[in-house]
């Protein structure tokens, strides 16, 4: 009596224990449970604890509310110039409504990734395969909007798609390197033809600086030299006038005309004397006896000249 007791106890336990684990549910952060009662969607559980109807509820599917990382496969697409280049990269997404996800499609990862590839071919058949390394940015985002509108039915966010790499045939790799080689070589001869050009633009402009330089100062010496010129004409001038007035004063004076008399005299012996040592030759003139005759017509000169300046 007492073992048949225990048991019909102990089976009551199992099935306490049994019943349990169909009615509880504890949700892990950032998971999501979707809920079937008899077999239709009921709600959807996220994190914390819940308690089903036991064998009426399930938790029929069970979604990550997390950021997910999928690797595309390479995949042998065809350039706009008909080149094959092997192309894989990595699609970022996140379940925003898990039941959505849970009957929109049965394999939301196996479609969207799928259609990365479809879409990715697609886009690199539009650009030609030298623009393929530098239009990744657009290649991505193209890839990102057409995955994002086919996975929006689904309750699927898709959030980024990155290449990463690209590989063209090894043929067409030695062609671009022997591109980019030429390319880099005639940068250099450009460069130093450029540099030689620039080398005799900057010679030739310090030639005719250095002319105009040496113009200007030409000019400025011819100008200073006539100036001194001038100023030395004016000076011997004003020194003549002065000494003309001052002997013109001294003639009028008592005993200026004697004195003016006894020096024209000297002079003109002088000069004379001078003239007859230098030339081998010498004319000699009717009136050189005449020496008052000289002194008298000098005297006359200069009284006139005293008059005019005294007039003036």
């Amino acid at each position: 009596m007492f073992e048949s007791t225990f048991l019909v106890a102990l089976a009551v336990v199992v099935v306490v224990i049994i019943v349990l684990a169909k009615t509880t549910v504890i949700v892990p952060q950032q998971n999501a449970f979707v809920i079937e009662s008899l077999g239709k969607y009921s709600r959807t559980l996220r994190a914390g604890f819940h308690i089903l109807i036991p064998f009426i509820e399930r938790a029929a599917y069970k979604h990550s509310l997390k950021e997910l990382a999928i690797d595309i496969a390479e995949q042998i697409c065809i350039t706009k110039d008909n080149v094959q280049v092997g192309v894989d990269g990595v699609l970022y997404l996140q379940v925003l409504e898990p039941d959505r996800a849970s009957y929109g499609i049965t394999d939301y990862v196996f479609a969207i990734s799928q259609l990365a590839q479809t879409t990715l071919r697609s886009e690199i058949g539009k650009i030609d395969l030298d623009r393929t390394f530098e239009e990744r940015g657009s290649i991505n985002s193209n890839v990102v909007a057409e995955l994002d509108k086919a996975s929006d039915p689904w309750g699927v966010k898709v959030l980024r798609y990155e290449i990463k790499n690209i590989n063209p045939p090894s043929d067409v790799l030695s062609a671009m390197e022997k591109q980019m080689r030429a390319e880099r070589e005639k940068r250099a001869v450009v460069l130093t033809s450029e540099g030689e050009r620039d080398a005799k633009i900057n010679e030739a402009e310090g030639d005719k600086q250095r002319v105009i330089k040496q113009s200007e100062a030409v000019k400025e010496q011819q100008i200073n030299e006539a100036d001194g010129q001038a100023a030395a004409i004016l000076a011997i001038a004003t020194a003549t006038a002065e000494g003309l007035r001052k002997v013109a004063l001294a003639v009028n004076e008592p005993g200026g005309e004697s004195a003016m008399q006894l020096r024209v005299a000297e002079d003109y012996i002088e000069q004379f004397g001078n003239l007859a040592k230098e030339a081998n030759t010498l004319v000699v003139p009717a009136s050189l006896s005449d020496i008052a005759s000289m002194v008298s017509l000098a005297t006359n000169i200069v009284k006139s000249g005293s008059d005019t300046g005294a007039a003036n």
